[in-house]
C-alpha cells in the first residue's frame, strides 16, 4: 500500500504559493468540506500551537469531538491531524489523501502545493467524521494561508507576532500584522494576544472595519505550584515557560466566547483538560542514552526565532537559577538553524561567556552549516569556553554531555523532530 508520505512526497516540487484559488477550486471539487466544520481559527507567530494544544485537550475533555491540525510536524505527517488529541490513522491519512488527489486538476500549472493536499485532506477527513469543532493552526502568515477558506469561524485568534518569515510576509512588523489580520472575518469574535505597537495599530484597524467583537488578553497571573489564575478562574499548567501564562489565558478567553456562544464546558472540563495538555518538542524534558548505555537528561525546543529564544533563555535561567540570584552556570548548547532565521539575534540572546557550542546541520532543509554557526556564535561571544562543529547527533551529544553541564538541544523544530524521530520519547 501506498503510504501519506509517499503520496505527499509527488507534491514538494510545488513549494510554497501563497494564494486561496488554488486550494478554493480544489476544495470545491471535494464538495466544500470545509463549510462543514465549525473552526476555531489560530495564527500568531508563537503560541499558536500550544494554544490548539489547550483548547482541543478543553474541548474533548468537555465531552466534544474535536478535530485539531496544526504544522509542521515533528516525526510523522499524522501528528498534524488529530481527532480527540489522537493522531489520524495512517489508514485514514490515506484515504484522504487519496480522496483530495481525485479531486486535483490534472493541470501540472494548477497543481495544489503540498501544504495544500495535506490541508485539503485535513477539511476532509474533519468533515467524514463530523467533528462538532475543528481547531486549525494557520501554516504561514493567515490572509493567503490555504487554512483560511472558512467564512465563519467561531472565533479567529492571533496570539503573538514578531518578525519572522519576512521574506513571503513582508520586511515590517505591520506588514506581517497584516497577513496575520487576514483571518479576521465580519463580525465574528476575535481574541487577540499582546502585540507590539506597530502590529497592533494595523490589527487594531482590520477588528473596527470588520465590526468584530474582540477580547484582548494579558498574561495569566502565576500561583505557583504549577498553577495559574487568569480573570478568576484558577486552572493548572501543564506546559512549561513564562509564554505559556500568556497562551493558556488566550485559550480561555477563546473558551469563554464560546461558552458565550452556548457551548457547555464546565469547570471540572477546563480543569481536566489544561491538566492533560501535551505539546511535545517544546521545553520537554528527553533522555538520551550514549553508546555505553548511560543515560542523559536534556531539555529540547524548538526555538527558532528571537522571542522564542528570549522564553527559551529565561526558562534556562529559572531551571540553572530557581532562586533568581544571578547564574554562573554555563550551558551547553546544541544547536542547528535553517539558512533563513535570524541567527544573530537567535545567538545574541542565548549565548553567555562560558558556555559550550555544538553545531549541527539541520537535514532534509536548507541549512545554515554548522561551521558557519560555529564562526559567528564565537563572533557575538568571544568567551564561550567549547565551540564544535558536526555533521550528526551521536557525535554531537557524546561531546556535549563529555562534561557535566546542563544541555539544551534547540534552533530549530526540524532539528527537534529528527532528534525525537531517532530518540523516540512520546510514541502514539
Amino acid at each position: 500500500m501506498t503510504s501519506a508520505a509517499q503520496i505527499l512526497s509527488q507534491y514538494e516540487r510545488f513549494g510554497v504559493h501563497l494564494g486561496l484559488e488554488r486550494i478554493q477550486a480544489l476544495l470545491a471539487r471535494l464538495g466544500n468540506p470545509q463549510q462543514r466544520v465549525p473552526v476555531l481559527h489560530v495564527a500568531g507567530t508563537n503560541g499558536k500551537g500550544s494554544v490548539c494544544a489547550y483548547l482541543s485537550s478543553v474541548l474533548r475533555a468537555a465531552g466534544y469531538r474535536v478535530g485539531r491540525y496544526t504544522s509542521p510536524h515533528l516525526v510523522n505527517w499524522r501528528e498534524r491531524i488529530c481527532l480527540n488529541d489522537t493522531w489520524i490513522a495512517e489508514a485514514d491519512l490515506v484515504a484522504a489523501l487519496t480522496a483530495v488527489q481525485q479531486a486535483i486538476d490534472p493541470n501540472p500549472e494548477d497543481s495544489a502545493t503540498q501544504f495544500e493536499v495535506i490541508t485539503a485532506a485535513a477539511w476532509w477527513y474533519f468533515a467524514q467524521q463530523q467533528v462538532d469543532v475543528a481547531v486549525i493552526e494557520v501554516g504561514l502568515g493567515g490572509r493567503l494561508d490555504a487554512t483560511n477558506v472558512n467564512e465563519q469561524p467561531l472565533v479567529s485568534v492571533i496570539t503573538s507576532l514578531s518578525r519572522e518569515h519576512w521574506q513571503r510576509l513582508g520586511p515590517t512588523l505591520a506588514d506581517i500584522a497584516y497577513e496575520k489580520a487576514g483571518i479576521l472575518k465580519p463580525q465574528r469574535p476575535a481574541v487577540i494576544g499582546p502585540l507590539p505597537a506597530e502590529a497592533d495599530a494595523v490589527v487594531t484597524e482590520r477588528l473596527k472595519v470588520l465590526d468584530c467583537p474582540t477580547v484582548r488578553v494579558e498574561p495569566a497571573q502565576d500561583l505557583g505550584n504549577g498553577r495559574a489564575t487568569w480573570q478568576g478562574i484558577e486552572y493548572p499548567l501543564a506546559l512549561f515557560g513564562a509564554m505559556q501564562l500568556t497562551n493558556s489565558a488566550i485559550a480561555l478567553a477563546v473558551l469563554q466566547c464560546l461558552r458565550q456562544q452556548g457551548w457547555q464546558i464546565s469547570d471540572a472540563a477546563l480543569e481536566a483538560g489544561f491538566a492533560q495538555t501535551r505539546w511535545p518538542g517544546r521545553l520537554q524534558w528527553v533522555t538520551w542514552t550514549d553508546a555505553a548505555g548511560q543515560p542523559h537528561k536534556l531539555l529540547i525546543d524548538g526555538a527558532h526565532n528571537v522571542a522564542a529564544a528570549e522564553y527559551l533563555r529565561q526558562f534556562v535561567d529559572a531551571w540553572l537559577s530557581p532562586t533568581n540570584s544571578p547564574t554562573t552556570d554555563p550551558t551547553t548548547w546544541v544547536m542547528g538553524m535553517l539558512s533563513t532565521k535570524d541567527h544573530v539575534g537567535i545567538l545574541k540572546t542565548l549565548l553567555r561567556p562560558q558556555d559550550r557550542l555544538f553545531a549541527l546541520p539541520v537535514p532534509d532543509h536548507s541549512t545554515l552549516q554548522p561551521e558557519s554557526l560555529v564562526q559567528l556564535a564565537r563572533a557575538l561571544e568571544p568567551k564561550l569556553s567549547q565551540t564544535e562543529a558536526h555533521q550528526e547527533f551521536t557525535s554531537a551529544l557524546s561531546a556535549a554531555f563529555a562534561q557535566d553541564y546542563p544541555v539544551v538541544l534547540c534552533g530549530s523544530l526540524y532539528l527537534v523532530g529528527q532528534f525525537l524521530a531517532l530518540y523516540p520519547a512520546d510514541p502514539q
